[in-house]
């Protein structure tokens, strides 16, 4: 009989809710490194995370982070490009729930090097279906409308001057998922 997905373990001994905030992106595509360059940023900032928050700069390491979230964290949040048609360096929170995509990529090679948060998302569903583990209850995606993710190193000027502010909404998305009452 399947009882649906273990969401029940997630939070750390003394009670509190873990949270992974995951920057996904490739530094060498230009703002496509906004991920790794806003978690680079929070963590210049680790002081002001609530306890049982933690950052991980995932870079194009989607299927490492499938796996870290395998560890039982209640709230996985992912920092990435996202383009929607605004204007460069527009940023979006995306509440993108705890369940798997509904439009999946057929099935082939996996491209390790070019994984979306989708895809991440997917492989992770799959992973649980096969290994066990605890899923994230809530998932968020803070993205970035790029300018430019042509080959070369560097944001582009409003991407790069959008790092600021996307921490900012990382670290309230954060301490609002926090102080949410556990469930009993």
């Amino acid at each position: 009989m399947t009882t649906g997905p273990d969401r029940t373990e997630a939070s750390g001994t003394d009670g509190t809710r873990r949270v992974l905030v995951a920057g996904v992106g490739n530094v060498f595509l230009q703002d496509d490194g906004f991920g790794v360059e806003t978690v680079r940023r929070l963590a210049v900032r680790t002081p002001e995370l609530p306890p049982g928050a933690e950052l991980m700069d995932a870079g194009i390491r989607g299927v490492h982070l499938a796996y870290r979230l395998l560890e039982g964290y209640q709230v996985l949040v992912l920092v990435d490009i996202v383009s929607r048609g605004g204007p460069p360096g527009t940023l979006y929170t995306i509440d993108v729930g705890p369940d798997p995509p509904a439009a999946r990529a057929q099935p082939g090679p996996l491209d390790t090097h070019a994984m979306d948060p989708a895809t991440v998302l997917a492989l992770l569903h799959d992973l649980h279906a096969g290994a066990g583990g605890t899923l994230p209850e809530e998932v968020y995606v803070i993205g970035c409308e790029p300018r430019d993710t042509d080959e070369g190193m560097g944001l582009s000027p409003p991407v790069a001057d959008a790092v600021e502010a996307a921490s900012d909404l990382v670290l309230d998305l954060v301490r609002r998922a926090t102080s949410v009452p556990q469930r009993s």
